[in-house]
């Protein structure tokens, strides 16, 4: 098994009916990324907040912002091509955010994502925004939100501060019903916090220290209020909970419990240590309301072989989580340190439900020495 020689992209589908907040919602992101390359791919320029001071150049249907966001304009037949262009290491994004409005339905856009061949992009959830004060008009007028709601990963009940109490816990009653296992969230103003969304980039320090003041940097300067700040409080909407363990965990215990995550439970994600299942890699584990992927990547010389699992949700037991995950680790027979006592066989077949989640790589092309000395001007290029 051959790591991707690059890390996989996040793609995060933004879905809600006209009026719910999700264009509000991505000019909040955009806000608020900390550092964060973000890829918008939209149906036209008009969803997110451009104007002349936020854009650094344009070629055809690519707008650059200043802040080292890239947005797309495009229709259904091209998004695996601006994908493609997206995910070139010359673009430098960390995540891509598809505004579904005016492009597909949001069930035929994940299954374009994952349909895939490019090697480049991970499925980063669907996320359907609801109008909580307009929620009961919404599906007299599109029924087809049921559906909607029914494969959404992530619910952001959006506007609550337009309803009382009572009529916000009847409204999450109702959702929640329609989107099974979906984590439910609410927000105002359509503000919920990133990292529910995407992992913040870690830059280089000269990069984030030496570099000019952003039009990002003035507009949450300007906000009222710290409105468009990344406050506290965005965090209260969600809980998180860490797992940490030096001993290694069982494949089959592990992917049953992965099989059956309760409700709620949005994102998984780190490294999983399979001890005797396999002792030369760790598994990155990247899971997003139903879906799920592990990638293996050799263990570093002298590296300490833990377990550690970050799991984001909303509702959850997170005493529950942590027990169950407790209960998933290895004993004695299959650790990595006691290899006389495990049979081999049964060791193989325990980690097949592990590898079904590996997504299979390309064969690496063949590298010949010629013992020339490289063209520094190519290493640059391909740098």
């Amino acid at each position: 098994m051959t790591p991707p020689r690059t890390p996989q992209i996040p793609v995060v589908v933004l879905a809600g009916f006209l009026g719910s907040g999700k264009t509000t919602l991505l000019n909040h992101l955009l806000r608020n990324r900390a550092g964060t390359r973000i890829g918008v791919i939209v149906n036209d320029f008009g969803a997110i907040e451009i104007d002349a001071m936020t854009v650094s150049g344009q070629v055809g249907s690519t707008v650059s912002l200043g802040n080292g966001c890239l947005c797309c304009a495009v229709d259904a037949s091209e998004l695996d091509t601006f994908l493609e262009t997206l995910t070139r290491p010359s673009a430098r994004l960390d995540v891509i955010v598809i505004e579904a409005s005016g492009l597909a339905e949001p069930q035929e856009l994940v299954r374009m994502l994952l349909a895939s061949d490019n090697p480049h992009i991970l499925y980063g959830g669907l996320v359907e925004v609801v109008d909580a004060a307009e929620f009961d008009r919404t599906r007299q007028r599109h029924p087809e939100i049921d559906r909607h709601l029914a494969v959404a990963d992530l619910v952001v009940l959006n506007k609550t501060d337009r309803v009382g109490e009572a009529e916000r816990e009847r409204l999450r009653a109702a959702v929640a019903e329609l989107s099974g296992p979906a984590a439910v969230i609410s927000a105002v103003h359509g503000r919920i916090d990133p990292e529910l969304l995407f992992d913040p980039a870690l830059r280089p320090d000269h990069e984030e220290k030496v570099r000019q003041l952003t039009f990002e940097d003035l507009l949450r300067e300007e906000a009222p209020d710290g409105h468009e700040g990344h406050d506290d409080h965005l965090h209260a909407s969600y809980e998180s909970v860490d797992f940490t363990s030096d001993v290694p965990m069982d494949p089959r215990r592990f992917m049953k419990f992965l099989d059956s995550r309760p409700d709620g439970l949005y994102r998984i994600k780190g490294f999983a240590d399979f001890g005797a299942g396999d002792r030369d890699n760790t598994y990155a584990l990247h899971a997003v309301g139903r879906f799920l992927r592990f990638v293996p990547r050799p263990w570093a010389r002298g590296e300490q072989r833990l377990t550690q699992l970050v799991m984001i949700g909303a509702g959850i037991d997170a005493a529950a989580l942590s027990a169950g995950l407790a209960a998933c680790r290895a004993d004695g027979a299959a650790r990595a340190d006691e290899p006389g006592r495990a049979d081999a066989a049964d060791v193989e077949r325990a980690m097949w439900g592990v590898l079904r989640y590996v997504q299979e790589q390309a064969p690496e092309p063949e590298v010949f020495d010629t013992h020339e000395t490289a063209d520094p001007r190519e290493a640059a290029a391909e740098a």
